[in-house]
Formats: structure tokens, C-alpha cells, sequence
């Protein structure tokens, strides 16, 4: 009897590869594999990266990833922080023939949403890292490649100008906070969420941060996670 399948979740970020396997269930077989991001970030380098991850962790049976751009068709579209020969890559395809495994691939926001929403009313997912991530769902139901990264914010900025890394770099820890602030107010203005998640590497800064009770607080490990969802009608 042929044996319940397990996902390979991979998380490509500008500055980390991650990547876990989960059961049937949607449980971890085992730790969270990370490496750095190499720099240049081509698909060359990434691609030998995740095979050197996955010699670490146990086999799988398909593969989910998520990917800091807009994807059509597993297709990369954009790939703001990360080279630009990414540009028209088709992923899917080039995992697939990388690993013989049928592969998912969706943007790394929307994935961290899928590990991290409650599936009830309108949930906006923020993810905080080298750029800055967002994801809609309207009843668990995705609002697909949703980019306010790239939309101005004020005098000029982008919101990933205004909270991304660089600016984080730049105008240190409690500036950083308060920015994070005006963005959770903004967006509420704008979309109405019911719930607000703020993901990705950085969102562990906010911890200690006194928050609205309709924002939650994700680890970065939701972005590996939700890669079992991508999977869930087969």
C-alpha cells in the first residue's frame, strides 16, 4: 500500500533559504533547515543551495515553495530582492526537473498566511524581512499576489522602503517600531482587516510591543508551514 505523501516546504528569502518536511498532516519530520542567501541571489545559486538542504532532512514526495515576488503559473514575475535573472524563471519547472517531484510554488507571503490564518472574515498577512510581504484572504480564500510593498507610502517611499531591513538598518530598533505602527494603522484604514498577522524574520522584534488585539504575532517558522496548503485539495 502506497505510503501517505510528504511536502517538502521551501521559504526562499533575501536573506535566508529555509526549508522543512511535513507528513500527511501537515506536521514537521523534522527541524527547520536554514542556510544565508547567497549574494549574487541567481537561481543558480539558490537552486544549489536547496539541494544541499535537502540532503539534511528526510525524503519527501512533492515540493511547496514560497518566493519573494509575484508568481503566475509558477513563473516568477518579480524579484525585487533578489538578482535579476530571476525574472521569467519558470520555478516550478525547473524544480521539478531538479528533483523528478511535482512542485507548488506561490509568494512567500501568501504561503505565510496559509500557516498562520484563522480562515474567518478579511485577514491581511504582513511579512517583515529583507523587503516587506502582504498577503490577503477574505475566509481563508487567497487575494493572490497582493504587492503593497511596492505601493508609495509617504514622501516618496514604498512601505519597503519605510519598514524593510535597510530601513530598520538605518533608523534603528524603536523608529523602526513606531513605522510598523503607522502601517498597522494605515492598512486598516484602507482594507478594514478583521485580523492582522505580522510574519517574517524581523516580527520578533515587536514582541515586547504593545499591539491592537486584532494583529498576532508569527514566527518566521509559518513561512515553511503553510507550504502543506498549497497541497491540500489533492
Amino acid at each position: 500500500m502506497k505510503s501517505l505523501p510528504n511536502t517538502l516546504s521551501i521559504d526562499i528569502g533575501g536573506t535566508g533559504v529555509k526549508l522543512i518536511v511535513l507528513d500527511a498532516k501537515g506536521s514537521p519530520l523534522c527541524d527547520r533547515e536554514r542556510e544565508e542567501t547567497p549574494h549574487p541571489a541567481t537561481p543558480e545559486s539558490i537552486f544549489r543551495v536547496i539541494e544541499e538542504l535537502t540532503h539534511k532532512v528526510p525524503e519527501f514526495d512533492r515540493i511547496a515553495v514560497g518566493f519573494p515576488g509575484v508568481i503566475r503559473d509558477g513563473i516568477v514575475e518579480t524579484a525585487a530582492n533578489l538578482d535579476v535573472h530571476w525574472v521569467g524563471v519558470n520555478l516550478a519547472s525547473q524544480l521539478e526537473q531538479c528533483f523528478g517531484k511535482p512542485v507548488r510554488v506561490a509568494n512567500d507571503a501568501d504561503v505565510q498566511g496559509f500557516g498562520c490564518i484563522s480562515g474567518k472574515g478579511l485577514e491581511m498577512v504582513i511579512t517583515l524581512g529583507t523587503g516587506m510581504g502582504s498577503a490577503l484572504f477574505v475566509n481563508g480564500v487567497l487575494v493572490p499576489n497582493l504587492e503593497l510593498a511596492h505601493h508609495q507610502l509617504k514622501k516618496g517611499m514604498t512601505y519597503e522602503d519605510y519598514v524593510g531591513r535597510y530601513a530598520l538598518e538605518s533608523v534603528g530598533k524603536k523608529k523602526w517600531t513606531k513605522r510598523v505602527q503607522n502601517v498597522i494603522e494605515n492598512t486598516k484604514l484602507v482594507w478594514n482587516w478583521d485580523l492582522l498577522h505580522l510574519g517574517g524574520g524581523n516580527a520578533k522584534l515587536l514582541k515586547d510591543v504593545e499591539l491592537p488585539d486584532t494583529v498576532r504575532l508569527h514566527s518566521n517558522k509559518s513561512g515553511v508551514m503553510g507550504g502543506f496548503v498549497l497541497w491540500q485539495d489533492v
